[in-house]
């Protein structure tokens, strides 16, 4: 219960009906207590809730890979941030409740550096997912030094495995990504990317569709 100090011109302490008052450094103040707001929970802010939800599952899966990927992109907020506007703008499909990320649309990477030549992975070995490219490194922006950007994203236990910043070149043509035996049978999700050798230019993703694991 609160108490009026000093008769009704005095200060408040505590609690009077919807009025709560305190003393601060000498200083006494008041606040009136904002009314309950219930949470109407429309269907429109249902529905972005949901598709919200769906893209931060992914996102935080994969974090390692997005915040390589959108270090340029983070203007005035965080790159896992900018992503997520991105993600949750441009790549979520469905019908609510079941929506879900369209992986053709989702870039976890973008930059004007040159994209990969003819990439393509295979999963069919166990413990490893083997990616291969074109060397393209004359033409364009593209350069025999850029890094390559590999994902291997595992729905089903909501984990990836990445190489950022340290992968084979453009050059080199292959890469192999070693992944858990635990993956054996699941359905991955794989993507490629580039990264100049300073990592300050980066490339568009690609995404190289499903695979078993094998």
């Amino acid at each position: 219960m609160g108490k009026i100090n000093q008769g009704i011109l005095g200060g408040v302490s505590g609690k009077v009906g919807n009025v709560i008052g305190g003393n601060w450094k000498g200083i006494d103040y008041i606040r009136v207590k904002p009314s309950n707001v219930a949470n109407p929970r429309t269907a429109g802010q249902v529905m972005q809730r949901t598709k919200f939800t769906v893209t931060l599952e992914f996102l935080q899966a994969i974090k390692p890979f997005v915040k390589a990927g959108y270090r340029n992109l983070a203007n005035k907020k965080t790159e896992f941030n900018a992503a997520m506007s991105y993600i949750l703008n441009n790549a979520i499909t469905g019908v609510d409740p079941d929506y879900i990320v369209d992986y053709t649309l989702a870039l976890l990477s973008r930059g004007g550096l040159s994209m990969p030549l003819n990439p393509s992975a295979d999963a069919s070995t166990s413990g490893e997912v083997t990616f291969t490219w074109g060397d393209n490194s004359a033409e364009s922006n593209a350069n025999a030094t850029d890094k390559v950007m590999l994902l291997v994203y595992n729905p089903a236990k909501k984990e990836s495995v990445s190489i950022v910043g340290d992968g084979n070149t453009r050059v080199d043509g292959s890469y192999n990504v070693a992944i858990p035996t635990t993956y054996a049978g699941d359905t991955l999700e794989l993507f490629i990317a580039f990264m100049s050798a300073d990592g300050t230019q980066l490339s568009n993703s690609m995404y190289l569709g499903s695979q078993i694991a094998g």
